[in-house]
């Protein structure tokens, strides 16, 4: 008879890991492995998020406006196949459906956008009474199921009709307004405000690069004026929230850093990491948090520096209750005896990565993150959320209606492993948000990438749960990664 072992343990470690648990060798081998369980703190928020733009459609229904999506998307060569937003998910009127979805998998939180647009058709009052009563709906549906809404005021659908777009300063405060009639009109119930959603993707990618709306390409200049328009917007829109809503309500922001982690874990790497975090996300985070521009950054950008207005940057530092942190990925960055005292690690051809190539496989760095983000700014952040954590797949709807998305199942694991390390070491991260409940409209990639957890055929709008969602349910249930 051949005596089953444990995996793995050669016979000098077994032998030490019985006597640690009090076993025999005999009992230890043959003894059935626990799992290892990392529990998050009591009232810890498992969430998830989505987009307006991306999930709801209804797109010129009840007086809401035109976003800068809408055009840009049906502007061919825009978008992947031709695909938009005007259908999606269809969330608009299945609103209950998916309220039902996260009463299903027992999540305590809903982070969702609401669209400028369906509020301010012009960006500007007048108000559209019907679209802000979607909202009312949606709100009160999640309270009724125990869901708390975490409300961002703007995911990139800017309205149409505003001139200029943010290169015009006068959008930062037409947001200032909107984000305080919507703080006014659903602060009783809500108690959790992000500002705007990731900075770059919508100053950078639209104004940039391009590949975004409005599919601008400005120059260095007219692109750090962009940036500072928003982040001014953001900063504005602290204060309008503040004022309208009822004392006691949080304020925050769902920012996507540059993150980085350590080649090794030694004292001259971890402050490397540092150096490269305020360094490389100068534009948008260190100014927020500090009150300033980095002067690097000033003396980098010279000429092409923002045009800073007296009382900007008090608006834009304006005091924060939260830090929302979107995770993705992040790069490894090691210390050099250069001036910057930083060099970020080239990415070999053979590091792995997620069905989206851009997503590289670099879990710690949600720990590290949250980790840079504390130890730089400690008397800044009171607490911190995970707003966005989640990866694409292949995913494949099996003939007997299963999806078995092992591999994202693998990336949310790895990370909140990761991120169990920052709550295990005392920094305050409150709540994770996973990106995203459900399959919808991925910007310029359109529908050909799915996020979901949730599988969704968009002609039939079936909702299928993946092999994620069954993970995730049980991972809330637990309150631990397992």
């Amino acid at each position: 008879m051949r005596l089953i072992t444990r995996r793995g343990f050669g016979k000098a470690a077994a032998a030490t890991a019985a006597v640690c648990s009090g076993m025999t060798l005999p009992e230890f081998l043959l003894a059935e492995p626990k799992p290892v369980r990392l529990a998050f703190p009591k009232g810890f928020v498992w969430g998830c998020a989505t987009a307006a733009y991306q999930v709801e459609g209804g797109v010129a229904e009840d007086g809401r406006g035109a976003s800068i999506w809408d055009t840009f998307s049906h502007q061919p060569g825009n978008i992947n196949h031709g695909d938009n937003g005007d259908v999606t998910d269809d969330s608009y009127h299945r609103w209950k459906e998916d309220v039902a979805l996260l009463k299903g998998l027992g999540t305590k939180g809903y982070r969702f956008s609401v669209a400028w647009p369906r509020i301010f058709p012009t960006g500007k009052a007048p108000l559209n009474p019907k679209g802000l009563e979607y909202y009312d709906r949606l709100v009160d549906e999640l309270l009724k199921n125990g869901i708390a809404p975490y409300v961002t005021m703007f995911h990139w659908d800017l309205p149409e009709a505003l001139p200029g777009g943010w290169q015009s300063r006068d959008t930062a405060y037409a947001f200032a307004d909107y984000a305080g009639f919507v703080a006014k009109r659903l602060g009783d119930r809500v108690q959790h405000f992000m500002t705007t959603n990731e900075f770059d993707s919508f100053t950078d990618d639209g104004y940039k690069s391009g590949v975004s709306a409005p599919g601008l390409k400005l120059d260095a200049a007219g692109v750090n004026q962009v940036r500072h328009h928003a982040i001014l917007a953001h900063g504005l829109g602290v204060q309008a929230i503040r004022a309208h809503a009822p004392a006691g309500t949080k304020v925050g922001l769902a920012e996507d850093p540059k993150l980085y982690c350590p080649v090794m874990e030694t004292p001259e790497h971890i402050e490397a990491v540092r150096k490269a975090f305020r360094d490389n996300n100068a534009p948008f985070l260190a100014p927020i948090l500090d009150g300033k521009y980095p002067d690097s950054y000033l003396a980098r950008e010279g000429a092409n520096a923002p045009k800073v207005a007296e009382g900007d940057m008090k608006a834009i530092s304006s005091p924060l209750d939260f830090i929302g942190m979107n995770c993705y990925h992040g790069d490894y960055v090691r210390a050099d005896d250069s001036k910057q005292g930083y060099a970020i690690e080239p990415v070999p051809t053979s590091h792995p990565h997620m069905a989206s190539t851009w997503i590289r496989l670099s879990p710690e760095c949600i720990y590290w993150g949250v980790r840079t983000i504390c130890e730089l700014w400690p008397e800044k952040v009171p607490l911190m959320y995970i707003t966005e954590n989640g990866t694409s797949s292949d995913d494949v709807l099996t003939a007997d209606g299963r999806v078995e998305d092992v591999d994202r199942v693998m990336y949310l694991r790895a990370h909140l492993t990761q991120l169990h390390r920052a709550a295990e070491e005392g920094y305050p991260v409150k709540g994770y948000f996973l990106w995203s409940l459900m399959d919808n409209f991925e910007w310029s990639d359109g529908f050909s990438t799915r996020f979901g957890i949730y599988y969704v055929d968009f002609k039939s709008q079936k909702r299928t749960p993946k092999l994620s969602a069954e993970w995730y349910r049980a991972t809330i249930a637990a309150n631990a990664v397992e």
